[in-house]
């Protein structure tokens, strides 16, 4: 081999160290993660934005005689939750933990009062409030307020995680509360995730793997239980191992996904250009987009939707792991898990690798809540990113920077364990007044304090002077 050949790969590697050492340099800033999060945050919000007009497109003229309906009310739930997003990024951390069981109680009567006449029904589960024309589901708030709360209760037991009845309760005994509401809807895609919530919690605070174990075991058996109760869980099921088997029924929108995606090869029709929208394929701006962008983006666009969230999920676990504050670490992992979770699960089962569950992809699908609260969560972690001490520090000594200037942030304060409580000194107790032998007296003729509290404290010995006396 020659010289030249041989240093053929030593150059390709130089090469690559040029292009990382860039990106590693950068990554090192103190408020790397911060300005991440926006741009990922960013891009997320456009993408879904134009991918929903797109997709509603054809329904909305359909139904409404203008193609930009549902697009305008998108707009107006990204501006909704641009407040929202604003207000987490603003909200001091000690505050979020000190209300998260109000927030969690207020979410626990939300989901009592859904099941009331005061919820609408809507797709066959009653799981809606509607205000003003204006929709949203209080299941999705609630997942927010039982990660903060969950997280406060863990933190403050983090001594006891070695034993089981500081480890679930009363963090379990609240999941299967809301479990149960929410199932009663029903809606077993929000319980779906309100698990996985649950998860992350044990997860990050450092349950031991048999419990998992269980719980994963005791869930499949909920659900097939569950699938066995109604019939229409038991079709997704069926259509989910075999879609082919009912191709105009329960398989047709598995098929249709199927077909838009194969449609659109590597590179896609073209913006617009789909055909599934054209009532090929049911709730195709919803629960099905991720067909859409396949079929009108290609392979290409599918991928660059993976590529957004799974830098979600690395700039979400190193906010966890780069904080000091243990509520922020837990709270951080738990909502990036549930986050990048509920997209795996949507693009699984439009891709046919899950049974359908109804989930939206977040910040891309079309709806009010999902995408109100999928911003309140890039609020927190946003929040939570610029608590990292080098940020901190950087902040303080370099000022509020342009984007903090710009949104006129608060300096973040920095974490400070609580302090540890002393052992209580053991206090010489006082002699009774009146009393004959004081300690100190006693101490002189030698027989020391603990002879004067025997003296002094021994069975019947005030009731022996008293008779003495009489």
């Amino acid at each position: 081999m020659t010289t030249a050949t041989k240093s053929a790969p030593a150059r390709r590697r130089r090469a690559g160290l040029t292009v990382l050492s860039p990106l590693t340099a950068w990554l090192t800033r103190p408020l790397a993660s911060f300005h991440l999060l926006l741009a990922v945050f960013g891009l997320l919000t456009i993408f879904g934005l134009v991918m929903v007009l797109s997709a509603s497109s054809v329904d909305s003229f359909t139904k409404d005689g203008s193609s930009y309906s549902v697009f305008g009310k998108q707009v107006v739930y990204c501006l909704a939750g641009l407040v929202v997003f604003y207000l987490a990024l603003r909200t001091p951390v000690k505050l979020m933990r000190r209300f998260s069981l109000i927030l969690l109680t207020t979410c626990l009567a939300l989901l009592v009062l859904v099941l009331t006449p005061l919820g609408t029904e809507l797709n066959g589960a009653r799981s809606w409030f509607v205000v003003a024309g204006i929709s949203f589901q209080p299941v999705e708030f609630a997942k927010v307020a039982f990660a903060l709360w969950g997280a406060h209760v863990l933190v403050t037991k983090r001594g006891l995680m070695n034993q089981y009845r500081h480890l679930l309760v009363p963090v379990v005994p609240a999941a299967l509360l809301m479990f149960t509401l929410v199932m009663l809807q029903p809606d077993l895609g929000s319980t779906i995730t309100l698990f996985v919530v649950l998860l992350a919690l044990l997860w990050f605070a450092g349950a031991p793997l048999r419990l998992f174990a269980v719980m994963l075991l005791g869930a499949l058996t909920g659900i097939l239980a569950l699938a066995m109760v109604a019939d229409y869980r038991m079709a997704r099921i069926t259509s989910f191992l075999d879609p082919l088997a009912d191709p105009m029924g329960q398989g047709y929108q598995a098929m249709q996904a199927l077909y838009a995606l194969a449609d659109g090869g590597l590179f896609g029709r073209g913006l617009g250009q789909g055909w599934s929208k054209w009532q090929y394929l049911p709730n195709v701006h919803n629960d099905f987009i991720f067909a859409v962008i396949g079929e009108e983006l290609g392979f290409v666009g599918c991928a660059i939707v993976l590529v957004l969230y799974g830098t979600t999920a690395y700039v979400g676990l190193r906010i966890a792991f780069r904080n000091t504050d243990p509520w922020i670490r837990l709270v951080s992992a738990t909502l990036t898990t549930w986050l990048v979770g509920q997209a795996i699960i949507n693009v699984g089962y439009v891709v046919g690798l899950l049974p359908t569950t109804g989930l939206p992809l977040p910040l891309i699908s079309s709806g009010g809540s999902s995408v109100v609260t999928s911003m309140l969560v890039f609020g927190l972690l946003a929040n939570f990113a610029r608590h990292e001490p080098e940020a901190i520090a950087a902040l303080r000594s370099l000022g509020p920077g342009r984007v903090g200037k710009l949104l006129r942030l608060p300096t973040p304060a920095p974490y400070r364990p609580p302090a540890r409580r002393r052992p209580a000194r053991p206090t010489t107790p006082r002699s009774r007044p009146g009393a004959k032998g004081s300690g100190a007296a006693a101490t002189r003729r030698g027989g020391g304090t603990s002879r004067a509290r025997g003296a002094r404290s021994g069975p019947g010995s005030r009731a022996q002077t008293r008779g003495g006396h009489r």
